[in-house]
């Protein structure tokens, strides 16, 4: 333990990383050894969604246990209020040494952490720089020193040697966040050729043609017709037909992803494997998660925003075997949310009134509480802003999704515009779990239909979102 009993807390991170890029979720285009053993010898849950899917406010709701509209970070341009009560002080408070290392992208100076180094912005692949507390700031953009390497070695080496150094007395919580698999997809040499002679097999949805739902989605600038050069690296290839010229897009975004999870993969292996051979790994909840999902030519998409399933979905898997039986599953409505208060219910630290999560740690130990919630709310606000998707806010259920479309019907200043009609899309994930059709408008699901809408109103409540 961390020198008085209490289990350390390692929360590792990954930016883009969808679970349906993960062997243990069942992934049909690449496998992840490193990553499922702490599905193998911890718990796997099925439902973690995030509540506002991108980068930014998803930190900001991860730190805090509140939504967007209560932390104040609605948009990937909001500055985190540093003065604001979060996880990481609150474990300062009871006792832990805390440390984050990689990936921040809250724009404000870390606060509530002894120690930090992170990387300025949504930082560099090759050659990162990285900012160490104790020494300038500046812009958040800008500064830090350079770390020659690749980015997933550097935060690890980096993480390895904090933990190596830290203070024994006590124990620690310790945000190892990668940057990976961020666009624009930058392998390292040591996995620059994988996947080179394979077809990675597409989606179901690929070709979606986004009928029988709302105009949202064929609004959506995210199709790998909008996949530009950045991305793909090289010229196409001349004389491609337009299906084999997405194709080819698809095939060189998709290897490049999967090659920088691999990178990931490597690492959290590293990781295990050092806790392991200094006898912590058994005394240190070990968590694994991604800061929201993303489509991997699902819907013929890559990014995340929408509410549909595969950028919903964040992957979460923990470890921790004095209390997790060791491949357990579970099924449960599980949020980013919760990550704050499940921290601190282990820390015996306090929580605040205003946080709006709970803890998962009954989940962890298959105690689900009666009164564990079954639904869940969401809301993304940044209308038309990179990739043209529309703000929205909605419901999910074990079995329906209920999707409110209200941007287009917002004027300039803000106000509602009652020319336009704002539009709702309702899935049966029972039926239809790829959300290709939208029943809202189907008289057999009237009554459903008006007792979701019910159920969001009281959603938008509780969570005190009044806008």
């Amino acid at each position: 333990m961390g020198g008085d009993g209490r289990p350390n807390i390692l929360f590792i991170m990954s930016d883009d990383h969808a679970a349906h890029a993960i062997g243990c979720y069942g992934s049909r285009i690449n496998e992840t050894p490193n990553i499922d053993r702490i599905a193998r010898e911890g718990v796997r849950f099925d439902n973690c969604f995030c509540t506002n899917s991108i980068c930014t406010p998803s930190r900001a709701t991860i730190l805090t246990g509140k939504h967007s509209h209560l932390n104040g970070v609605f948009t990937l341009s909001s500055d985190f209020n540093r003065d604001q009560m979060h996880v990481g002080k609150l474990l300062q408070e009871a006792g832990y040494e805390t440390a984050v290392i990689g990936k921040w992208h809250l724009h404000t100076q870390p606060s509530g952490f002894d120690y930090y180094n992170v990387l300025p912005g949504q930082g560099s692949y090759h050659d990162p720089r990285i900012k160490e507390r104790g020494k300038t700031w500046e812009d958040h953009n800008m500064g830090g020193e350079v770390y020659e390497g690749y980015v997933t070695d550097v935060i690890t080496n980096l993480s390895l040697d904090w933990i190596e150094n830290r203070d024994e007395s006590r124990p620690f919580f310790l945000c190892l966040h990668h940057k990976a698999p961020h666009r624009h997809w930058l392998p390292d040499e040591e996995h620059s050729e994988m996947y080179e002679d394979v077809e990675i097999p597409r989606p179901p949805t690929f070709d979606d043609d986004y009928s029988n739902r709302s105009s949202a989605a064929s609004a959506a600038k995210m199709r790998m017709d909008d996949l530009n050069k950045a991305d793909y690296k090289v010229d196409p290839p001349e004389n491609l037909d337009a299906d084999e010229l997405r194709n080819w897009k698809y095939q060189r975004f998709i290897k490049d992803y999967l090659r920088c999870i691999a990178s990931i993969d490597d690492n959290v292996g590293r990781t295990l494997d050092y806790l392991n051979e200094t006898d912590l790994l058994d005394e240190t909840i070990v968590l694994y998660t991604s800061d929201q999902g993303f489509f991997l030519g699902d819907h013929g998409w890559f990014d995340k925003r929408f509410m549909y399933e595969e950028s919903l979905r964040m992957p979460f898997l923990v470890r921790y075997p004095t209390e997790i039986e060791a491949g357990s599953v579970n099924t449960d409505i599980a949020l980013n949310l919760d990550f704050a208060q499940t921290f601190l219910d282990y820390a015996g630290g306090r929580v605040p009134g205003d946080m709006q999560g709970a803890s998962l740690r009954p989940l962890f130990n298959a105690q689900t509480p009666a009164d564990w919630r079954d639904h869940m709310y969401y809301r993304y606000w940044m209308h038309l802003s990179h990739h043209h998707v529309y703000a929205h806010y909605g419901l999910r259920t074990s079995r329906y999704k209920l999707i409110y479309y209200y941007g287009e019907a917002l004027g300039a200043d803000g106000a509602v515009d009652e020319s336009k009609e704002p539009e709702w899309e309702l899935f049966d994930l029972e039926g239809d779990p790829r959300e290709m059709k939208s029943v809202y408008d189907d008289p057999e699901y009237g009554g459903t239909v008006e007792e979701l809408k019910g159920m969001l109103a009281g959603a938008k409540t509780e969570a005190g979102d009044t806008r």
